[in-house]
């Protein structure tokens, strides 16, 4: 009996710790992870130095006569105004020369002149050449892979219907 009851106890002791081990366990649980604060970086400016404005010239041009592009440009600046000039071949035949000064005191003043006269070209409706449409031809004969069905049809005997409602032409009267 003894035994009975050392075998009895082993089994409801081997249960309650299963028991126990299978409860889940409130403490473990997944979240996100805590954010980790740090000071914000420190930026600074580089020093601002302000460098006096520099004097400077450029020009270029263009005349190709095979496209036809005529122009040009050319700058000068001695570090206070600006002064420069720039010419274009406008597509009429003149030529379009604009001079200009700016500073920081009257702005952006420009003096724009043309050369030339504008010469347009003839205004002729477009005649286009009639379209000639063939449609194409088949280079085979398509033949049906199948033979057409054949119906013999019933000729319909149609009942032709009397009129049931005779009028008589009425006379003429006659006014007076």
């Amino acid at each position: 009996m003894y035994d009975a009851l050392c075998q009895t106890c082993l089994v409801l002791v081997v249960a309650v710790v299963g028991v126990a081990l299978a409860a889940p366990n409130p403490q473990e649980h997944y979240g996100p992870p805590q954010p980790s604060y740090q000071p914000e970086p420190t930026y600074k400016a580089a020093p601002h130095k302000e460098e006096p404005p520099k004097p400077y010239a450029f020009d270029y041009g263009v005349q190709d006569s095979y496209s036809g592009a005529n122009f040009g440009h050319a700058e000068n600046s001695d570090g206070k105004a600006i002064t420069g000039s720039y010419q274009v071949a406008l597509p009429d035949g003149r030529i379009q020369k604009v001079t200009y000064v700016a500073d920081h005191y009257n702005g952006f003043q420009a003096n724009v002149e043309y050369e030339g006269e504008a010469k347009y070209p003839e205004n002729t409706p477009y005649k286009g050449s009639q379209p000639s449409y063939q449609p194409p031809q088949p280079s085979y004969r398509p033949q049906p892979s199948y033979s057409p069905p054949s119906y013999s049809a019933k000729e319909a005997e149609v009942e032709t219907q009397q009129d049931v409602y005779s009028i008589d032409d009425p006379a003429p009267q006659e006014y007076l």
